[in-house]
């Protein structure tokens, strides 16, 4: 169980790579599991951890140089040096010196050992290419305000100016609070609190935008207020909601938003009476090959959601044409590095 203990440490210790604050701390383990005098962990530049002593007049930059030229395990006694792969790319190097009860080293040992250390390197890139890639999504959805929102919105404002000045103060406010909401560069993650917050923003400039037509019901349990959710998840959904669903539909429509606690997830749910679609078409939407006036809000946060959450947790869309649509968000109350600025 201890050397198990050490193997999931040594992980936990490279989840910021080889230049992460811990790095350190995973050579000195790696060293206590092998039983050796020193290790030295080096990227392709040089050494950037080391813990023991290496034997005097040590040519390192010699024996990194022989492992980086042939990609294979070198050995020089009392030195057995292994290549570090990430996704079958040359990243690094594990140097092993001598053994603290001096047997000799084995290079298959070392060689497994430096297995591990690119299996836990390998995990540490797939974490950071998901977070660039949620980060160049959220980058895409903030681009992507309608004009066609922005106009309409400003339309509305001026249309009250006359009328009813005070309402056209108060939705030039809702109107200038949520771009300041969809522009912010606070961070990744924001509470459902507010996120919801903006999106009832949304739905009030769209309500006067339908002469009080669009009927909003928002029920949001207390308990799930607080968690820590992908910063414009909601509002997406919401918008499609009413340009796809309700715009097309003769009548007064109604829209709306739910959220409730499911044990260890969190479950928010946006519900239309629109027009719907056919069932085919939503799956083409969050598969990404749908037709591009309706593919980018969805699936959008759908891919956001899986990045952040894993494969599991995407956006189930229930829909029929004339039956309008419900989209669910399913996600864990609490996951690790899912938390607000």
């Amino acid at each position: 169980m201890g050397v198990l203990r050490e193997v999931r440490l040594i992980g936990a210790d490279l989840q910021d790579g080889l230049h992460g604050s811990r790095a350190l701390a995973a050579a000195r383990r790696i060293r206590r599991l092998v039983g050796a005098e020193a290790v030295v962990l080096a990227d392709l530049d040089g050494p950037v951890a080391r813990h023991g002593a290496l034997p005097q007049g040590t040519d390192l930059d010699a024996v990194l140089a022989q492992v980086y030229e042939h990609g294979t395990v070198f050995r020089k006694s009392p030195l057995c040096a292994a290549p570090l792969l990430v996704a079958d790319e040359l990243t690094g190097c594990l140097v092993v010196s001598g053994s603290a009860d001096e047997r000799a080293l084995d290079e298959a040992e070392v060689a497994e050992v430096a297995e591990l250390v690119s299996q836990a390197l390998d995990h540490t890139e797939l974490r950071s290419a998901r977070a660039r890639i949620a980060a160049a999504d959220l980058r895409t959805l903030r681009a992507q305000i309608s004009p066609h929102f922005v106009h309409n919105s400003l339309a509305v404002i001026a249309a009250h100016i006359r009328t009813d000045p005070g309402r056209a103060r108060r939705l030039l406010t809702d109107f200038a609070d949520y771009l300041r909401y969809s522009f912010s560069t606070a961070g990744d993650y924001v509470t459902v609190a507010d996120e919801l917050q903006a999106t009832q923003t949304y739905l009030e400039l769209q309500r006067a935008r339908f002469d009080d037509r669009m009927e909003i019901t928002v029920r949001m349990a207390p308990e799930i207020l607080p968690v820590a959710i992908p910063f414009l998840v909601v509002q997406p959904i919401v918008e499609n909601a009413v340009r796809h669903g309700l715009e097309k539909k003769a009548g007064p429509g109604h829209i709306g938003v739910s959220g409730f606690g499911e044990g260890p997830l969190c479950v928010i749910e946006i519900e239309d009476d629109g027009v719907g679609m056919e069932p085919e078409l939503a799956r083409a939407i969050l598969a990404g090959v749908g037709p591009p006036a309706k593919n980018v809000g969805l699936a959008n946060v759908d891919r956001r959601l899986r990045t952040v959450y894993g494969p599991e947790y995407g956006l189930v869309i229930e829909t029929a044409p004339g039956n309008g649509t419900k989209v669910t968000i399913r996600v864990p109350r609490f996951m690790r590095g899912v938390v607000t600025e």
